[in-house]
């Protein structure tokens, strides 16, 4: 899952990276409030982590210009500010969930799993398309009968492609979602990621839009079904 964090008190941004990416999650950060308009409006985001006393502009003011330009990614509000009466600006501005500051990293990676399982059109336990199964938590990707553990990259990858069936994913979107915006991988590390998922599931379902990106055909996902998928 890929996940913008807000946070301008670079201490405790630092120790939620940590903690973030040890739960195999890509991550970026950013400290100021107009750069975090930037990249909500016009970057993709599975979840974003944001506070709201920030340089520039307010949490609250980003989260609310961010809504009305039609960003629909789940929010987390992470904020000192813990009134009665700023909870509710928060919610009323577009936050799914508002946590306040101190917190135990405990309760903030159990509400990133019960936001992000809000925004699942499938069920809590994972991600169906056809006779594809995936649980992004443990890595394991069920085909019909027949069950197999992904490598991080390989789950980053086939999540984003299974939420968005039968939709060109470009190659820049999918990179991202694997490094965030520190590409420091070889220029063909997509194209192998996408050979060894193609080998599990089939050619036929990950299909390339040359010159463009790749697409998961929801078709042939549903007409593929373990061992003979391939």
């Amino acid at each position: 899952m890929r996940i913008l964090l807000v946070e301008d008190d670079h201490m405790l941004a630092n120790t939620m990276l940590t903690m973030l990416r040890d739960e195999h999650h890509t991550v970026d950060w950013l400290d100021d409030g107009q750069q975090a308009l930037n990249a909500l409006t016009g970057e993709h985001f599975d979840l974003a982590v944001l506070d709201l006393t920030l340089p520039r502009l307010d949490g609250l003011d980003v989260l609310a210009r961010a809504r009305s330009q039609g960003t629909r990614t789940p929010v987390i509000i992470l904020t000192a500010r813990s009134g009665l009466e700023e909870k509710l600006q928060g919610l009323d501005a577009g936050a799914d969930d508002y946590l306040t500051k101190p917190f135990a990293m405990a309760e903030l990676k159990a509400r990133i799993r019960a936001v992000t399982r809000r925004g699942t059109p499938s069920d809590t336990t994972g991600l169906c398309v056809g006779s594809l199964s995936l649980n992004p938590d443990s890595g394991q990707l069920t085909i019909g009968s027949h069950s197999v553990s992904l490598p991080r990259s390989e789950v980053q990858i086939l999540h984003y492609l299974m939420r968005h069936p039968d939709q060109v994913a470009t190659r820049r979107r999918l990179e991202e979602q694997l490094y965030g915006w520190d590409h420091g991988a070889e220029s063909n590390a997509l194209e192998v990621h996408i050979h060894h998922l193609r080998r599990r599931v089939g050619k036929a379902v990950i299909r390339t839009i040359r010159g463009v990106g790749y697409l998961l055909d929801s078709e042939q996902a549903r007409l593929c079904g373990a061992p003979a998928c391939p």
